[in-house]
């Protein structure tokens, strides 16, 4: 079963990449954090669409708190100066796919 919201957590994905970068350039740690966090989310997101019972629910889970660690990481990385603050439609892609993720786990 695909989701609609797939294809927004892939362009959040194109959107992150230069932010990504930037961060990089000052804290490898951090650029692989988000990274890693970022890919995560349509990966679980679309293993947990043909999953089933528990399984789906909870690769949902890991979707979720993966978008919500995105969202620390860019926290973390204007807070110390590696980016200037991102774009509010970056943090509202973020927030439509967490209540998304958040509504198909609670099912």
């Amino acid at each position: 079963m695909a989701l609609r919201i797939y294809g927004v957590t892939i362009e959040l994905l194109r959107r992150l990449r230069p932010v990504i970068e930037k961060i990089g350039r000052k804290d490898a740690n951090l650029a692989d954090q988000l990274r890693r966090a970022a890919t995560s989310v349509p990966l679980n997101l679309h293993e947990g669409a043909y999953s089933q019972g528990r399984n789906e629910r909870a690769r949902w889970y890991t979707a979720m708190g993966s978008a919500a660690e995105v969202r620390a990481c860019l926290d973390v990385a204007e807070a110390l100066g590696y980016v200037e603050p991102v774009d509010d439609g970056l943090r509202d892609a973020l927030d439509h796919i967490i209540a998304t993720l958040h509504r198909l786990a609670r099912r």
